[in-house]
């Protein structure tokens, strides 16, 4: 059988992934790295994007959206806890776009530097995830 790493994908609300994967590739804050088992230990933070898993390295089997967070990685397991995450096959489109319409709108009115920033920073999670899909296979 061939070796496999342990990958874990954990959101504030549950665990949404946790199973042996050929390997893992995962939008880091300083650009995607892929996993394979005996990886290098690491921590990276995790920029808004997807993470893309490979149940076998022919293919990809499964994309899920992730908004930020951090990842460890180590020579058996890789473990993404990110801000928020959902398969990309369960994005509604036509929410995700009115919640950007949204935001947007919460830039233009926020009444402080802090309600733009936390504005701002929704804005370009919500980006990242319609360029996700358009870009999804």
């Amino acid at each position: 059988m061939a070796e496999k790493v342990e990958f874990e994908l954990v959101s504030p609300e549950k665990l949404l992934l946790s199973q042996p994967v050929d390997m893992v590739v995962v939008p880091g804050g300083d650009g995607d790295f892929g996993v394979l088992p005996r990886h290098a230990p690491m921590i990276s933070t995790v920029r808004p994007g997807v993470i893309s898993v490979y149940e076998t390295r022919q293919a990809v089997s499964q994309r899920l959206f992730v908004a930020g967070g951090f990842a460890e990685v180590t020579p058996e397991r890789c473990t993404v806890l990110a801000v928020e995450a959902e398969p990309l096959e369960e994005i509604d489109r036509s929410a995700t776009e009115q919640e950007l319409r949204d935001a947007r709108e919460d830039v233009a009115d926020a009444k402080d530097e802090h309600e733009k920033a936390a504005a701002i920073k929704r804005v370009t999670v919500l980006e990242a995830k319609l360029d996700a899909l358009r870009f999804a296979l």
